[in-house]
């Protein structure tokens, strides 16, 4: 059974504020209006297509009046594409709904006691900011609102791009992406035209069958490429053709690799790259400290604003030089390198173990002596007789997945009673709820968003706790 559709249009409605999960704000007649692309001051019509007892979603159906605020969208993808869906919005306001976004959380959702929230530190970059991206292949891409399939050629039936928000076979061909430097839309682009030439089929996300199926493009500061190619099957001669081809079209790539992945799904997170061609890994630098990016690595996906959050938990660490440190969910160890010298001891604990190893190589290329890794699920390897052994924390850093801590890893932390912590998070909701745990025995003492994602409504988030006396 079909759901039933909604026609509700509200007509010449003021757009009020930024909302919550990147959309705006509007009352009509006592009632809550979510609405996507908005800006405050837009008088628009609203098309509703969800319809509750407390609110409505809907679209904006026509602009009556545009916001004095708002901005012409610098990508033709803009509205499609499920990314940077605050380009209309001025950054300022864009930084102002981050720190808002953060005060909801902690205060007026979790109820948490926080001294005066910092303005959110902005990025310095708010185009080609990313390191990294990832694109998927579709034998049939998303058709747009004016295209006829019929008169659409069979060249242009391709799509290499990202995935279309709630359809997970759907991907829209991107031309330009302004988030990645280039040479990623070069590459792109090339990889496209040349399994169109050569016939190299793309895969078929639905049916699950084709060839090429995505690529994963890495850069650095200092203008390294890493270029990972994935194939759904084996076919040696069509998989050397293409990377031969993108090796001597793009000689600035610095680590060719490709990865047979035969599973229904894109990951590579349990699949092997294998290096083609150049060096195994690229390397970013931080305040003199080089850090190995191999091709399932996990490093800060903005890297000159990966400096300006391990600069503020640094700060809220207050190291002294004596302290022994755990960084927990420490990744390849950036965190725990970033604040060795200022402590006696660090100990990093991962649960990906090719982690792990980067962080210890990472160590061992930048002369640090004081940083030891463990790799294995937090709430497995932290454990008192873990502490025992390597020391009782005098800060505890944490910097865990979206999903946050396990109660385990709380209860474990509030026992060991660091004098300090410092909890780093991409997601202020789960944040919120582990601090509230936390706070039993800490209080917080200063908040400070990161902006990492500009045109995003995403927000890294750093806390700094203190034990209760």
């Amino acid at each position: 059974m079909s759901k039933k559709r909604i026609d509700l249009l509200l007509e010449n409605v003021t757009i009020e504020s930024v909302a919550a999960e990147g959309k705006a704000l509007a009352h009509v007649d006592g009632m809550v209006v979510f609405v996507d692309f908005a800006v405050p001051g837009d008088i628009v019509d609203i098309q509703v297509y969800k319809k509750k007892k407390n609110y409505m979603e809907g679209f904006i159906k026509r602009i009556v009046k545009p916001s004095e605020h708002r901005l012409e969208p610098f990508c033709e993808h803009f509205g499609v594409c499920g990314g940077c869906r605050w380009q209309p919005l001025p950054y300022e306001m864009q930084l102002e709904a981050k720190r808002q976004q953060v005060e909801d959380q902690l205060v007026r959702i979790g109820h948490l006691e926080v001294p005066e929230i910092r303005p959110t530190l902005p990025s310095e970059k708010i185009q080609y900011y990313r390191n990294k991206l990832e694109f998927s292949a579709s034998s049939k891409r998303w058709l747009l609102k004016d295209e006829d399939p019929a008169s659409i050629p069979e060249n242009d039936r391709m799509g290499l791009g990202f995935h279309v928000g709630k359809f997970f076979d759907k991907v829209l061909d991107i031309r330009e992406c302004h988030l990645q430097p280039e040479p990623s839309n070069a590459i792109r682009l090339f990889v496209k035209q040349f399994c169109f030439e050569n016939g190299l089929e793309f895969y078929n996300i639905r049916e699950n069958h084709g060839f090429f199926r995505n690529m994963f493009v890495r850069t650095t500061e200092k203008g390294d490429v890493m270029l990972i190619l994935c194939f759904a099957r084996e076919d040696e001669a069509a998989r050397k053709a293409l990377l031969d081809a993108v090796s001597a079209r793009f000689p600035q790539i610095t680590s060719l690799y490709y990865v047979i992945n035969e599973k229904l799904n894109d990951s590579i997170a349990d699949q092997s790259p294998i290096l083609y061609k150049g060096n195994e890994a690229i390397y970013e630098e931080m305040e003199g400290l080089r850090f190995k990016i191999g091709p399932k690595s996990f490093y800060q996906t903005n890297s000159r604003q990966a400096h300006r959050l391990y600069s503020v938990a640094r700060e809220f660490a207050a190291l002294h030089g004596n302290e022994v440190v755990y960084d927990l969910y420490t990744g390849t160890g950036t965190i725990a390198q970033f604040v060795s010298a200022e402590a006696s001891k660090v100990i990093g604990i991962e649960y990906v173990p090719e982690a792990i190893e980067d962080a210890r190589q990472n160590a061992e290329a930048n002369g640090i002596t004081n940083c030891t890794f463990f790799a294995g699920d937090m709430k497995d390897v932290l454990n008192e007789a873990f502490i025992a052994r390597h020391g009782k924390p005098d800060v505890v850093i944490l910097d865990p997945p979206r999903a946050g801590i396990h109660p385990d890893v709380a209860q474990v932390i509030l026992k060991a009673a660091p004098q300090r912590m410092v909890y780093v998070s991409c997601n202020p909701a789960s944040q919120a709820r582990d601090l509230a745990i936390l706070c039993r025995d800490y209080k917080i003492t200063a908040v400070q968003p990161v902006d990492m994602f500009p045109h995003t409504m995403h927000v890294e988030n750093v806390v700094a706790l203190v034990r209760k006396n």
